[in-house]
């Protein structure tokens, strides 16, 4: 494999006009797609939903047998609680009278409800609380916006004894602008380059290349989403993971260009060394990653599947660039991707020398430090992980959380304020009840329900036009994502068929919910168990080693468990509040763990296969074991730390915005890839290395015969007859 990338290296390298006019020509191919795809594309939006889940399938019975006209329109609630006394005070309901006229004139509202209305009262017990619904009509996505603000200004204007809070929202939720920290983050990481690079010029060709290939991707997903819908997720981890990967690659194979032409090499076999050694690492890092995205599939749930494919598309967009266009853009720079104290020490015939040993250094000392003292660093790293892993096991997820994002926003607390008085009024559950002459015997089945733990309420039944199924409303006494609420649902769905002659269903927003939650969480066990043969087998075919994969994916585990606690007690339990500017306290997103898993799964495995391989050219070479993790540690761990350095701050700037699920995955993405690079790489996989000695490398002489030979290390190259060209210094 390592001939066939450097030929196409040189090629690239040799044509650079026509590989960089065919990019661009692609690039704008895609956009008169995304043109042609918003004039003429399909009109469906993408679902999220899980049409075969139990609630799913009881909510199409319940719409065939209780058809019922569509509801239109959006609604708000005004919820009320006097600082003094009560709702049904004189002088608060004269004040409440007031402040539902001013509703009934804000644009847009059709009609208000009266609370007092003694036919519909909406007045809690203890008249504490009162609530009012304001009825709007369609709405475009301008007057959303506008209608709403106008409804909280109406809130906040009203007097502050009556206690006004806004429940419900016109406007959709997405993600606000980016904030300051995203372009610090950004600009950090560029600073980084330059210092990891020496030169200006080679770090913003790695960000350039790495955002272009995030561009190219990102129309082609939104063209295809206009033709096939697909997921805003989807489109979010396909460009995280975009970045994070084309960053990494770029950087590998830079690095190894800039090494071989400090040691002597012309810019074009330069060139094609870096694309036949450095290249062979990023296509197999690649092609893990891409094989464990479409082993999305196992979770056969299509939103999940989509975000697989759209993401595995990123990521192949990522290695051809690093394989093509970067080679081409590197002919044109040539020396100048050196730092300036290279090139003159190049023009002088100071030749960096591959062989030599490198006695000083940052991470030789790091390196040799872990080697000597394996044992106290495998147990340090493998206890902070654990450590930071521990709230994982308080994880609480929801597939949406009701209410609002922001716990402290005006929406939740009246939310909040309706659940405490009224319980899950807003999220009721349905229960469909089927059987023979089911008329007689709802009265007793709305007394077994009642009497569960969790129901509030029963509202008597309604029995269909054949009087084979009859609905029954509970409102249970606490919010959907309750947990008693939960218990509630499992109780009724246990006792099913208690009744003879009659079988019970659950559906509505709130078991829809979670039998949504259910099904991710069985995708995520799913996907790991994929996740973690996939490594193993693809790692063993590219170190020829039973050992070092096992290490490897075990330690992929304890980062992404790091991840999984850190992201909990952050944003579940509230620690760092005063450096977290996003709403804390909720249930984790059911499909963070997913996104988590798969983004850290593809960083995780460019750091081992760049260190690992590079240790391994070491060893190929004849040297001892610790000799060759010192030295293969010292060539590739400054790139490693480079590369990780760069998520890390990159994602730590998203953390730092306001939109609560960006910056819970972006902190758990930047905790995951500090745990995996700085512990897991840079610690526990040389220390593992060098209590194994020898036997780190070891492979049954059977399995050994029919693994093919992937050359990692660029043992064709060397080879291989040389090119029969001169060497040149130059540029171009």
């Amino acid at each position: 494999m390592s001939r066939f990338l450097a030929q196409i290296g040189r090629f690239s390298a040799r044509h650079r006009l026509v590989v960089i006019g065919a990019w661009l020509l692609i690039f704008a191919t895609l956009i008169g797609a995304l043109v042609v795809g918003s004039n003429n594309g399909s009109t469906d939006e993408a679902t999220t939903s899980i049409p075969d889940s139990p609630a799913s399938q009881a909510l199409e019975r319940m719409n065939d047998e209780f058809p019922a006209a569509e509801a239109t329109g959006s609604t708000l609630q005004l919820v009320f609680q006097p600082s003094a006394g009560t709702v049904s005070d004189p002088a608060a309901a004269a004040e409440i009278a007031g402040v539902l006229s001013d509703a009934a004139d804000l644009p847009g509202v059709e009609s208000v409800s009266d609370p007092f209305d003694p036919a519909q009262p909406y007045i809690s017990a203890d008249q504490s609380i009162a609530v009012a619904t304001l009825a709007y009509g369609d709405l475009s996505d301008e007057d959303q916006v506008t209608f709403y603000d106008a409804a909280l200004q109406l809130q906040a204007d009203s007097a502050s004894d009556l206690g006004v809070e806004l429940g419900g929202n016109l406007v959709p939720l997405g993600a606000p602008a980016p904030g300051i920290g995203e372009g610090v983050g950004v600009i950090i990481a560029f600073l980084v380059l330059i210092l990891t690079f020496g030169s200006m010029l080679a770090a913003g060709v790695n960000l350039l290349i790495a955002v272009f290939g995030v561009g190219v991707s990102m129309v082609g997903v939104i063209a295809y989403g206009l033709f096939f819908p697909i997921g805003e997720n989807a489109i979010i981890l396909a460009a995280m993971l975009g970045l994070a990967v084309g960053i990494d690659y770029t950087l590998f194979i830079l690095s190894r260009f800039r090494i071989e032409l400090r040691g002597g090499k012309s810019v074009e076999d330069a060139v094609a060394r870096a694309s036949g050694t450095a290249g062979t690492a990023v296509v197999f890092a690649g092609l893990t990653v891409i094989v464990a995205l479409v082993a999305l599939l196992v979770a056969n749930l299509s939103f999940i599947t989509e975000m697989g494919f759209a993401a595995a598309a990123a990521v192949a967009v990522s290695v051809l660039l690093a394989l093509t266009l970067l080679p081409a853009i590197l002919r044109t720079m040539g020396t100048k991707a050196l730092s300036k104290k290279q090139r003159q020490d190049l023009a002088n015939g100071v030749l960096w020398q591959e062989g030599a040993v490198q006695k000083h250094g940052i991470m030789r000392g790091w390196g040799s430090f872990v080697v000597n003292r394996p044992i106290i660093s495998v147990i340090a790293g493998v206890v902070i992980l654990v450590v930071v892993a521990l709230p994982f096991f308080s994880m609480k997820t929801a597939f949406n959380v009701p209410g609002g994002s922001d716990p402290s926003s005006t929406e939740r607390t009246a939310y909040t304020l309706i659940v405490d008085e009224f319980g899950g009024i807003q999220s009721p559950l349905i229960v469909l009840a089927e059987g023979d002459d089911i008329a007689t015997k709802t009265a007793g089945l709305e007394a077994d329900l009642a009497a569960l733990d969790g129901a509030q309420t029963v509202v008597p039944a309604e029995i269909s036009v054949d009087g084979t199924m009859a609905r029954i409303i509970i409102i249970p006494a606490e919010s959907p994502i309750d947990e008693q609420t939960k218990d509630l649902v499992h109780s009724i769905r246990d006792d099913a068929d208690a009744v003879t002659g009659v079988h019970l269903e659950v559906t509505g927003e709130t078991a829809i919910g979670i039998d949504q939650d259910a099904a991710l969480m069985s995708a995520l066990i799913k996907y790991i168990i994929v996740i973690v043969v996939i490594s193993m087998l693809l790692l063993i075919v590219m170190f020829r080693s039973l050992l070092i994969p096992l290490i490897a994916t075990l330690g992929y585990l304890l980062s992404v468990g790091a991840s999984f606690g850190a992201s909990t007690a952050v944003f579940q339990w509230g620690w760092l509040d005063p450096f977290i500017a996003a709403p804390q306290g909720d249930p984790m997103l059911s499909l963070l763990p997913l996104l988590l898993v798969g983004v850290l799964f593809g960083l995780a495995m460019d750091y081992q296969v760049f260190l690992v391989s590079r240790i391994k050219e070491m060893h190929d070479k004849g040297m001892p074991p610790k000799q060759a993790i010192r030295e293969g540690f010292a060539r590739s761990g400054p790139v490693l730390v480079a590369a990780a350095t760069i998520m890390t701050v990159v994602f730590g700037g998203f953390a730092t915005g306001t939109f609560a699920i960006g910056a819970s995955i972006a902190f758990g993405l930047m905790v995951g890839v500090m745990a995996d690079a700085f512990i897991v790489r840079l610690v526990l996989m040389p220390a593992m290395l060098s209590l194994l000695g020898e036997s780190a490398w070891w492979l049954p002489k059977w399995l050994d015969r029919i693994i093919p030979n992937i050359d990692t290390e660029g043992h064709a190259l060397d080879a291989a007859p040389a090119a029969e060209e001169k060497p040149t210094l130059v540029g171009v």
